[in-house]
């Protein structure tokens, strides 16, 4: 499997369904993998959080979420790059997984946020065995007691909706104890899923404008992260094209 090294974190020069044959076969083994996408944002935080980094680039499968880290790589050098987004990675997984009959489990956002996803998801694939889903707020004392229900859940693949860094730390923190073969950090997709907050149509996902529908849904919270955090990657962009 082919790697790129991209501004500290490496990223994985997968096609969704190489990506998809790739989690199959990690099911298959069994052995607990914690994935992970990067985007702007992610870079950005992994420049200031060395546990963050370390953790990233420890993963044995890392997609390019973001339409910024396709230009990116190709403005760097890396060649031809597709977009594997968490969310469409998420949605695939579901469906894969109910053709497979692999145990899913839900776990993040608001309590009614993820019984509405859990429920859309069991109407649209009747065959999907749902192993379990919690809420995503808890206490820390509380990580160890959650993980082991989880595992006892005999999930096969666990998908934690997180912010970043929280979702990479606790993973990894925790991916033995929950002993699911693939858990995957799929940030606010439950949020999206739900109808919550909106996903950018077709046409701005493909013009790397989705930063910008989200950011004039929620100004005064994203401003730093799109604005201030886009200005500061395409900085570290160039100067590590300056650097070439």
């Amino acid at each position: 499997m082919a790697r790129a090294f991209l501004l500290g974190s490496y990223v994985d020069l997968l096609t969704m369904q190489e990506t998809l044959d790739k989690v199959e076969s990690i099911i298959q083994i069994g052995k607990p993998v914690q994935h992970v996408v990067i985007n702007a944002s992610k870079i950005n935080l992994m420049a200031e959080n060395k546990e963050l980094a370390a953790i990233v680039n420890e993963s044995p499968l890392i997609n390019a979420d973001g339409q910024s880290i396709v230009w990116a790589m190709k403005f760097l050098g890396h060649g031809a790059q597709e977009r594997v987004t968490g969310i469409d990675l998420f949605e695939k997984l579901v469906k894969k997984s109910a053709e497979k009959g692999y145990r899913v489990y839900y776990f993040g956002a608001k309590e009614d946020v993820v019984q509405e996803v859990v429920r859309l998801h069991q109407q649209q694939y009747p065959n999907l065995a749902v192993a379990g889903y919690r809420n995503g707020y808890f206490d820390d004392i509380e990580s160890e007691e959650i993980a082991l229900d989880i595992r006892k859940s005999k999930a096969d693949i666990v998908f934690v909706a997180f912010s970043s860094p929280k979702k990479e730390q606790w993973i990894h923190a925790y991916k033995d104890t929950m002993g699911a073969p693939f858990v995957m950090g799929v940030g606010g997709s439950f949020d999206v899923m739900a109808g919550v907050t909106r996903r950018a149509p077709q046409w701005m996902q493909k013009t790397g404008l989705e930063w910008f529908y989200r950011f004039m849904q929620e100004p005064k919270r994203m401003f730093k992260r799109y604005f201030i955090g886009n200005l500061s990657f395409m900085s570290k962009v160039i100067q590590e094209r300056w650097r070439q």
